[in-house]
């Protein structure tokens, strides 16, 4: 999925007009069209402080806008320079070994909580 697409999907999922939304974050219902439409110039593309407010806005998750913007959230860039070879490893994973990786993280999660 593109962002402009996700866009207007969260959008249209939370019931707000794309005046509301702007109205919301402080930019022109004309940027927010854009945005939709993936119409933007180079120099109007997204900053990570719009779609920080987008996020909030539509209350949803920040790093998937920001990856859907091809940027990559300064948390997760910190951790791939970290360990680039461990996220080599990862990428190169099925979607079936995948999840069952994913599931054991979860579960060792909450094994681990303390109260």
């Amino acid at each position: 999925m593109r962002f402009g697409e996700r866009v207007r999907e969260l959008r249209l999922q939370r019931k707000l007009t794309q005046q509301k939304l702007a109205e919301k974050i402080g930019v022109t219902v004309g940027y927010i069209s854009k945005v939709e439409k993936e119409r933007l110039q180079f120099g109007d593309y997204p900053s990570e402080k719009f779609i920080h407010k987008l996020a909030d806005a539509l209350q949803c998750d920040e790093d998937e806008l920001l990856l859907l913007t091809d940027r990559v959230p300064p948390a997760i860039q910190m951790r791939v320079l970290e360990r680039p070879e461990a996220f080599r490893r990862i990428a190169e994973l099925d979607d079936k070994t995948l999840d069952r990786l994913l599931d054991q993280i979860e579960s060792n999660r909450v094994h681990v909580k303390t109260p």
